[in-house]
């Protein structure tokens, strides 16, 4: 997809997050949000994967490893075919396949569970290395959030995947400098970020606008050429992205937006799409 289509994209979304999340009346929409334009990226342009093959043997592999931002990689899932569109309202219904937190047995192109802030991590090095133990040319994706890199195992994942030289290995942070508590840096600051990645050996990426599409194809395209050590793209993105009221808000982080806020989200939204079809 070119530019200018992958940015329709993210903002089509971003209004599957909005809609799941109002009709779950719960869920986390902030990083969802910030996040729509690297899980369009991932999902529309980057990856090796097929919808209608979500088992495949050859595929990328992607992990959430923030995992309680669901609604953004089921909004990304559905758009690209993996299950329907209309499915997105049913989020974290009694009896719906789509929970809180993805779920692998459950959820159509979902290679790993996730919601224990941290774990994520630790899954997608197990994939990198099995990919290499086993000479595929498969890659493996990971989205974290900047809060939860303040968890001790992020770290003690990246010192093997660095040490491991697992260059099949592409970590994404996503740093929108809010977490459930407020500002990152005045919670458990983790910076500098990119420094310490270099620390445990990575090839580190820092990217000045994640929300911006060209930046992202250069920092991916980047990621793929770097060979003998895993690489970390650092983004700096806007908590709330695309929604007036959301953005860099910390109140945004979990909660639903009710029936006024709702339509006030869509017609936000909707602007923006009306916007990018003027180009």
């Amino acid at each position: 997809m070119n530019t200018l289509e992958l940015q329709k994209m993210a903002n089509e979304v971003r209004k599957g997050i909005v809609t799941a999340v109002h009709g779950a009346k719960a869920g986390h929409p902030g990083g969802s949000l910030s996040a729509a334009d690297v899980f369009t990226y991932l999902y529309f342009e980057e990856m090796n994967i097929d919808p209608k093959d979500p088992k495949k043997a050859d595929r990328d592999r992607f992990v959430l490893s923030k995992g309680h931002t669901a609604p953004g990689l089921y909004s990304a899932l559905a758009h690209r075919g993996y299950f329907p569109v209309e499915d997105l309202p049913t989020l974290r219904h009694l009896g719906s396949y789509l929970q809180g937190h993805p779920c692998m047995q459950e959820v159509p192109g979902t290679d790993m569970s996730s919601g224990s802030l941290g774990q994520g991590i630790s899954a997608a090095v197990g994939m990198a290395l099995s990919a290499k133990l086993s000479d595929e040319k498969w890659r493996v994706y990971t989205l974290l959030g900047d809060g939860e890199i303040e968890e001790g195992q992020v770290w003690e994942a990246s010192m093997f995947a660095g040490f491991h030289k697992l260059d099949n290995l592409c970590v994404i942070v996503d740093n929108n400098n809010l977490q459930i508590d407020g500002a990152i840096s005045e919670v458990c600051s983790p910076y500098p970020i990119d420094k310490k990645f270099e620390a445990f050996n990575f090839h580190v990426i820092n990217v000045a606008d994640g929300n911006d599409m060209d930046q992202l194809r250069e920092a991916f395209k980047e990621a793929r050429e770097t060979k003998g050590m895993p690489t970390a793209i650092i983004m700096k993105t806007v908590k709330g992205k695309g929604v007036s009221f959301m953005e860099n808000n910390v109140g945004w982080h979990g909660k639903a937006p009710n029936d006024e806020q709702y339509a006030v989200a869509m017609e936000d939204l909707k602007k923006v799409g009306e916007a990018l079809c003027q180009k």
